[in-house]
């Protein structure tokens, strides 16, 4: 294996204080990063960098973490443009929504579904993202949902079994034999191929009783949950996430007091995605609540046809410091460790000795640029496992 030594870093997210100006981030002026293999074996001061095979002069660029996209939805087919266009047009849309996206990724081949997956993929690492979840749920039966996921599991290695995402119209007369299928026939095809379980736990989509069976089905099968929680409304979600020990409750718009106490006191993370709000003019999240709470925060971008249709984390960081009220610092430990922590992992989202080597080069001078430069494509480098991507 060669070795890598980046130098003449302007500034460095380490996200490890003791590294850096020992603030979360763990912010280090003038750095350089040594890459050996797939992992970063030293970080420190340029002055002292010690010798590698190769050299990159950053140029006083910023350099931050790879992003963590611990929640998106990339096994589709088709889009719902002419839906998009009728909601940011006032119009009133009479099409089936999420159900339109079954019937088109229901109908799409094995190798569009893969296609399209990797597609998406490529454009978020453009912009700086190195670990991706996904997510079944746009299949809903046995067969379609198995096969999304043995498609997402070639991809990547952070794949959700959401056959829970809305109860099928096939099914709308008897959404218990729908729960039954799901905590059954469909989780047995579907276990071998996930790491996780998730339900939309909300009106219209799964009640409190039926998101609970469902992820206690998935624990018996050893997959481990995470919620899409109190999106829409008040709900169990994020109670139910947090009695479960789920790695995360995703969405996180209307809470409560006990909702928030609840989330500061438990490992559970409250994963926030803005491309939704943005995408819909729903109310945003109240991330300045959590955080002061002492809740852990991720930010992700819900990529999904329907309603969030954006891969891009820097987009996601500039709204939440815009309109959600997050500091660029928070921001930015929320993408990348917060992130991390939402898929419990300790070796991404940050840059110190033996974690991943995951990193971006920002054709700026500091990460404050991500909020301050909305739409700007600043990510110049990645580096995802050690391998310079572009």
């Amino acid at each position: 294996m060669t070795t890598t030594v980046i130098t003449n870093i302007g500034s460095l997210v380490t996200n490890d204080p003791a590294l850096g100006d020992g603030t979360p981030i763990g912010l280090l002026q003038n750095a350089a990063v040594v890459i050996d293999g797939d992992r970063i074996a030293w970080v420190g001061p340029t002055s002292a960098a010690p010798a590698a095979d190769d050299t990159v002069d950053a140029g006083g660029r910023a350099a931050i973490p790879g992003f963590v996209d611990s929640h998106s939805h990339l096994l589709f087919a088709g889009d719902r443009t002419q839906e998009f266009n009728a909601r940011m047009s006032g119009r009133a849309y009479s099409a089936g929504g999420i159900r339109t996206t079954v019937a088109a990724t229901r109908a799409a081949t094995d190798e569009e579904l893969s296609a399209n997956v990797a597609k998406y993929m490529a454009e978020a690492l453009r912009q700086g993202t190195t670990t991706f979840e996904t997510k079944s749920g746009y299949g809903l039966t046995v067969e379609d949902e198995a096969r999304a996921l043995r498609i997402a599991a070639l991809h990547t290695d952070e794949v959700t079994y959401l056959g829970a995402h809305i109860v099928p119209p096939d099914y709308a007369d008897d959404p218990a034999a729908y729960v039954a299928l799901v905590t059954g026939e469909m989780l047995d095809a579907c276990a071998p191929y996930a790491r996780w379980v998730d339900v939309f736990c909300e009106n219209g989509a799964f009640d409190g009783d039926q998101a609970r069976a469902i992820l206690t089905a998935g624990k018996a099968k050893g997959l481990h949950p995470r919620v899409h929680a109190n999106q829409l409304s008040y709900g169990p979600g994020v109670q139910l996430a947090v009695e479960l020990d789920a790695a995360s409750a995703d969405h996180c718009t209307h809470l409560t007091d006990a909702d928030v106490d609840a989330l500061a006191a438990s490992a559970t993370v409250a994963t926030l995605l803005p491309g939704a709000e943005f995408s819909t003019r729903a109310e945003w999240p109240d991330a300045r609540r959590l955080l002061d709470a002492g809740v852990t925060v991720a930010l992700s971008t819900d990529c999904n046809p329907g309603s969030s249709f954006t891969s891009s984390v820097p987009f996601c960081i500039a709204l939440a410091v815009r309109d959600m009220k997050m500091t660029p610092d928070e921001a930015i430990w929320s993408a990348t460790a917060g992130g991390a922590a939402a898929l419990r992992r300790d070796d991404v989202g940050r840059i110190t000795p033996g974690a991943r080597a995951d990193l971006a080069l920002l054709d700026a001078p500091s990460h404050v640029h991500l909020a301050y430069r909305p739409g700007v494509p600043l990510v110049s480098d990645v580096w995802r496992q050690g391998k310079r991507c572009r």
